[in-house]
């Protein structure tokens, strides 16, 4: 089994406080390990109920990109078969969840 972190990343307590206010359920996953993403979270849409994978990542250099994916959660990404996204803020973490317009709409 590959070494895996069980650090939070700085901003996800944020991400996680958003997401609960705007009504999901949110399941803190970061410590599972295997690549698999730090959040699942749920809420309900006019479709019916919905899950989604949110990997949370910090912002790391100067220009503002967040950290790259470890190689874990790179082959996990690859794999899976469902939606997965890569957050770095609550308005992200919003958008992918369907709650805020995706960026650049």
């Amino acid at each position: 089994m590959a070494n895996h972190s069980t650090k939070r990343d700085q901003n996800q307590a944020a991400i996680v406080a958003a997401l609960f206010a705007a009504g999901c359920s949110v399941q803190d996953l970061h410590a599972v390990g295997g690549g698999c993403p730090d959040l699942l979270v749920g809420r309900w849409t006019p479709e019916g109920k919905r899950c989604y994978a949110l990997e949370v990542k910090g912002r790391k250099n100067k220009a503002g990109a967040p950290m790259m994916l470890t190689p874990d959660q790179v082959a996990w990404h690859a794999t899976w078969r469902g939606q997965v996204a890569i957050v770095t803020t609550p308005e992200e973490a919003l958008a992918a969840v369907g709650i805020l317009p995706p960026f650049g709409e």
